[in-house]
């Protein structure tokens, strides 16, 4: 490659390089997320940049103009403020051109996804293209590698079963808490956080035909939206710990920086109905509730590890169908090259 080619690379961190506890290090803030692209675009190598920030991964997408070399631009980012401190710069991964486009195919797929399948990946993928769009970060390189990667993760998606039985976040956690309780139409089930993740498992519980679900968050209008739009009781932000007692499953998914849950709220709502279990779902990252929680007595909880764990409990099942889905990856990620080199001889001999 010509140093005058602009250089495609990833540099990111995921479940694969880092545990639920590192990856509550670097789960930033928007407006860390945005001071991070801001400055990426400032640097003088880079010409475009997109950053992706799940619950499960960091993710930068960059195209270099190639002034200085990858690793300065690896150190340049593990360096920044809003990581520097985090466990980012010692659990990430670096992957560059036919590997990176390979990644993002792999990404949108839902086949790099720590719940092999799940759908919520392609949404976040779009929204954080749009954004990054929006904020005219993109260019040619990045704005081609995204809608092509739409494309592929739609086809893959179409033409074989990996994502068979809509897996996702909400699902998982409604088989899950169905495994526990059994019928779980005779449950009362306590949501707290009114974002996406909420709503996502508040459909499940409806079409599960829950109907005893009370909402909480610390946005009254969007809780109170959620509640109407599903037929949910609400109650305050500030009165929910008072309540837990009252309900046998809590499925917590804020974005709260520290646990909004402490032991000693869940210990004293245990004592007020003896004997009988109380759920958690953690659903957060950075958590909700404190680990040390699941020591009490006939309380269970479960994060978001636990529920990958679940999910991929029939990965045997559907070997087939990721080998099948890998290999449509590779012909796609190669074609794509493929096209690429061809415009890139044919704009030379012009």
């Amino acid at each position: 490659m010509s140093k005058n080619e602009p250089l495609l690379f990833i540099i990111g961190s995921s479940h694969e390089q880092a545990n639920l506890e590192e990856r509550e290090t670097f789960s930033l803030k928007e407006e860390e997320v945005d001071l991070l692209a801001d400055d990426l675009m400032n640097h003088q190598s880079i010409d475009e940049c997109l950053v992706l920030n799940t619950c499960n991964r960091l993710e930068i997408y960059a195209v270099s103009n190639q002034a200085h070399p990858i690793n300065e631009i690896h150190q340049f980012i593990c360096s920044h403020p809003s990581l520097a401190n985090t466990s980012f710069p010692k659990s990430n991964f670096s992957k560059t051109q036919t590997d990176a486009i390979e990644h993002t195919f792999k990404l949108s797929s839902g086949l790099a996804s720590q719940m092999i399948g799940e759908t919520e990946i392609l949404g976040q993928m779009k929204q954080a293209y749009t954004k990054a769009k929006q904020a005219e970060h993109t260019g040619k390189t990045l704005i081609r590698l995204f809608e092509k990667s739409f494309q592929a993760g739609k086809l893959i998606r179409t033409q074989t079963d990996i994502s068979r039985g809509q897996v996702s976040i909400g699902t998982v956690a409604l088989n899950l808490a169905n495994r526990i309780f059994g019928k779980l139409e005779d449950s009362r089930i306590l949501l707290v956080g009114s974002g996406d993740v909420s709503e996502k498992v508040a459909q499940a519980l409806k079409t599960k035909g829950v109907t005893d679900i009370t909402v909480s968050g610390r946005s009254k209008d969007k809780t109170d939206s959620l509640a109407e739009k599903f037929g949910a009781a609400s109650i305050h932000f500030e009165n929910f710990k008072h309540q837990i007692q009252h309900f046998d499953i809590v499925i917590t998914s804020t974005s709260a920086p520290d646990c909004i849950i402490d032991s000693a709220t869940i210990k004293e709502a245990t004592k007020k109905r003896p004997n009988r279990p109380l759920f958690l779902i953690d659903l957060a990252v950075p958590r909700d509730i404190e680990e040390s929680t699941a020591k009490l007595e006939n309380v269970y909880l479960y994060n978001l590890d636990a529920l990958a764990n679940i999910a991929n409990e029939n990965i045997a099942l559907r070997k087939s169908e990721i080998a099948k889905a890998s290999q449509m990856i590779k012909a796609q990620a190669w074609n794509y090259w493929l096209q690429a080199f061809r415009r890139s001889m044919f704009q030379k001999h012009q």
